[in-house]
């Protein structure tokens, strides 16, 4: 989960890492108390989870708590990148000297963690990366131990900060690095950190992204859910404590654990390029367990996406017998039609493993006009295609 610059900012204050007053408006109106409280003069930034805002206009300076709402009214409801502003963060003026970058993520090629860091701080580090590659710093973090004393002098001496701020960045990348690790995070970065006309350290941006596999051990973090921006879909799927994804195409994919899943996308993108360039349209892992309700909740979600024409019900059965799955099916068409909701897309379906034949069985039995069952892989997600492209 990515936050929002001011949401990051809220976490950094939290953990001890220096940073300006501010405070977050969603109305221009809002905007004269909050610059009055911050001296008159105060920054104007739009929130939103994109970079570019400076350049697309989304920071300005305001001069005084009349200004401050004329430049709040100017953001607000700006589009930044498809990113609708909705909420302006009016944070404190800095008088900045230099401008640095610093950061901490999970290095997954390297199965470790890593610092990044630079004294071109203040534009973006991918331009530094090509433009200037021994200008950033790269330095693993075992996990064992953390960013200690010793590691943050190394970052700091690998990056080359001045001699006059060393001892500060020092300490804000401890500071950082209990962020990192308190909340469970991905990625912390600030950008830029800078160096204020009175020799101060300060976060003046910052980037964070949640790990949401630890939500289970951070309850605070569901206040920090832009529910509004969520897409419906993935939403209801969640509350049902299903892994759901929703992509760009027209078949909809159920199948049993990841592996299994990420394959079904790529026969059925494989298999669609035959059939008008049909695309899978999410990716839902019921998992290695799943009973017959995951099922039928899974199923429920994804007859419910408008998008989707065909659905795919790739199985192989092991912990989830098949007779589960199909049972699942039948319950969830007996569920919509209960609600009334007439379905109306084709199921393809493919059991296969534990149970298999019995499983078959049942939707045999059960005879529902718009069910198939296909026998291997590539011809249900060549058949699920077909169908999609004929709707």
């Amino acid at each position: 989960m990515d936050l929002f610059e001011y949401q990051a900012r809220d976490l950094f204050a939290k953990h001890g890492v220096p940073v300006l007053d501010g405070e977050v408006i969603e109305t221009p109106e809002a905007a004269r108390a909050v610059a009055e409280r911050l001296g008159g003069r105060a920054v104007v930034k739009a929130q939103v989870k994109t970079g570019g805002r400076g350049k697309a206009g989304g920071v300005k300076l305001a001069a005084d708590p009349e200004d401050a709402v004329a430049k709040a009214g100017q953001i607000l409801g700006m589009d930044i990148k498809g990113h609708t502003v909705h909420k302006v963060m009016l944070a404190a003026t800095a008088d900045i000297a230099e401008e640095y970058y610093v950061s901490f993520l999970l290095d997954r090629s390297n199965r470790t963690f890593l610092a990044m860091a630079s004294v071109e701080g203040g534009m973006e580090i991918e331009e530094v990366a090509v433009n200037n590659p021994s200008a950033l710093a790269k330095i693993p973090v075992d996990a064992n131990e953390g960013c200690t004393a010793e590691k943050a002098a190394e970052i700091v001496a690998a990056a080359k900060f001045p001699v006059d701020v060393a001892d500060q960045i020092a300490e804000v990348l401890q500071q950082l690095w209990k962020v990192f690790v308190a909340e469970d995070a991905l990625l912390v970065e600030v950008n830029p950190l800078i160096k204020s006309g009175d020799g101060r350290i300060i976060a003046l941006d910052g980037k964070v992204s949640l790990d949401a596999n630890a939500d289970f051990r951070q309850p605070g973090h569901e206040a920090l859910e832009d529910k509004a921006a969520a897409n419906p879909l993935e939403a209801a799927a969640k509350a049902k404590g299903l892994n759901y994804v929703k992509l760009d195409g027209e078949v909809g994919i159920i199948g049993n654990g990841a592996g299994l899943v990420m394959s079904t996308l790529d026969v059925v993108a494989y298999a669609g390029e035959a059939h008008g360039g049909v695309k899978p349209a999410n990716f839902l892992d019921i998992g290695g367990g799943a009973s017959a309700e995951v099922m039928a909740n899974g199923l429920e979600i994804i007859l419910g996406d408008p998008d989707v024409r065909s659905v795919f019900v790739n199985v192989f059965g092991g912990i989830t017998a098949c007779d589960a799955v199909a049972n699942g099916i039948v319950q969830a068409l007996e569920l919509l039609r209960s609600k009334g909701e007439d379905v109306t897309k084709p199921l393809v379906v493919r059991l296969d493993g534990n149970n298999a034949e019995l499983g078959r069985q049942i939707l045999t039995d059960a005879n529902h006009p718009l069910v198939q069952q296909v026998d291997t892989m590539d011809g249900a997600a060549d058949k699920a295609a077909e169908l999609a492209a004929a709707k």
